[in-house]
């Protein structure tokens, strides 16, 4: 397998920026370690997603901003100086806003395609905020698996207007961002073909959701090459190895999957049933047979 490792900020210990060497493409490409991981916030369903306003199901709390916005304005900048990737964990709306604040700051007159900045969950975004990621080149990094698991219970927490701001990737999307997929395990499954059917049909498992068959808020549905997408050259770019991998093309690595059925073409509720064939990872089996 190949790994792209984040290195976790503590608020409490020393900077380490300036100190730590970054490791890039060890043991032929399978290890890279270039980014540092910051937690903004804490989840939606416990109630420690931050918020500008009070949680409609508890009204008592706006929940918990895990670091200081004054934090975020200093270690942002220094460590995209140092030549880290940042990677922010961010789900309420006041989270996202107060990261995006900030790399908005460290953005200025920088190179952000050298930089690549991400912002991990981006699930509670204000109609302002959607359009920053486009605008700043923040990359979108999300899990369609967490948006069908919370739909049952969403509204209640959110409110009816709020809401449709959770989970809203189309709107992202269509503000010109650049949207990578993934599954946030353990907390979700690790099966991609699961989070691949979450993005384009915004459905359970057993085809239901809150808002009927055509899915939760249909109309922030992916399309099947976007979600393609996400999983494949936008990661690929989100780890700095969109020249080598992300697609089959000459000169690139052959990592790629066999699948059993073309999930581009089938009915939506036949991919789940799609089996792996065999692995490849360097243009060498890994897992099954060709």
């Amino acid at each position: 397998m190949r790994v792209y490792g984040m290195t976790h900020f503590n608020e409490s210990a020393d900077y380490w920026g300036d100190r730590r060497e970054k490791l890039i493409g060890a043991g032929n490409g399978r290890l890279t370690a270039r980014s540092v991981k910051i937690f903004a916030d804490g989840a939606l369903r416990s109630g420690g997603a931050a918020l500008y306003e009070p949680y409609t199901d508890n009204p008592t709390t706006r929940g918990v901003m895990r670091i200081d916005a004054d934090v975020l304005n200093t270690v942002i900048p220094r460590f995209l100086k140092d030549g880290w990737q940042v990677n922010v964990h961010a789900i309420g709306d006041r989270a996202n806003g107060l990261v995006l604040d900030a790399f908005e700051t460290a953005l200025k007159d920088a190179d952000v395609k050298a930089l690549r900045p991400r912002l991990e969950h981006a699930q509670l975004l204000s109609q302002q905020d959607m359009a920053r990621f486009g605008d700043l080149g923040v990359i979108a990094s999300v899990q369609p698996t967490h948006a069908t698991d919370d739909m049952w219970y969403a509204e209640e927490r959110l409110g009816p207007e709020r809401v449709k701001g959770l989970y809203a990737f189309r709107s992202v999307l269509d503000h010109g961002a650049r949207i990578t997929l993934g599954s946030d395990f353990p907390v979700e499954g690790v099966n991609p073909l699961a989070g691949f059917y979450a993005a384009i049909t915004r459905l359970s498992a057993e085809g239901t959701s809150p808002h009927g068959p055509d899915g939760w808020f249909p109309d922030q549905r992916m399309t099947r090459a976007e979600a393609l997408k996400g999983m494949t050259l936008d990661p690929a770019y989100a780890s700095f190895t969109e020249d080598v991998l992300g697609s089959i093309a000459p000169g690139k690595r052959a990592d790629y999957t066999v699948l059993s059925q073309d999930i581009m073409a089938i009915a939506p509720e036949r991919i789940l049933a799609t089996r792996v064939l065999a692995t490849v990872i360097d243009g060498a089996p890994v897992f099954g047979r060709i």
